[in-house]
């Protein structure tokens, strides 16, 4: 599945039609997300029931503002409409595949209910 843009139109239809969304907060000046694009882009590649989306900070000011975006970049995953994780910082391919493994065996019951 290809990377989709995230904007503030479109934001709430992907996250709310999707069961889980790995978000990619970046900028076009940032060496380190330039560098992190290709492995995003690379995993999302491998994980056809996840969707992979991007956020330029730039242009989606709000976005970015909404997820308290403070470095890029960030990486947020979303499960059944729950941030399950959110943290600055590129990830080697590896770390990331380990990332995504954790928030598919997350038991959303459990994390519903400790949020509340």
């Amino acid at each position: 599945m290809s990377t989709l843009e995230l904007t503030k139109d479109n934001f709430d239809e992907i996250v709310s039609g999707n069961d889980f969304v790995v978000i990619d907060f970046w900028a076009g000046w940032c060496g380190p997300c330039r560098m992190f694009a290709p492995v995003f882009e690379e995993v999302s590649e491998r994980h056809d029931d996840v969707v992979f989306a991007t956020v330029d900070t730039e242009s989606q000011q709000e976005l970015a503002a909404a997820f308290e975006v403070r470095s890029i970049p960030t990486l947020a995953i979303i499960r059944d409409q729950v941030l399950v994780y959110a943290q600055s910082g590129a990830l080697p391919e590896p770390a990331l595949e380990s990332l995504l493994t954790q928030a598919k065996e997350l038991d959303m019951e459990q994390v519903r209910a400790e949020a509340t």
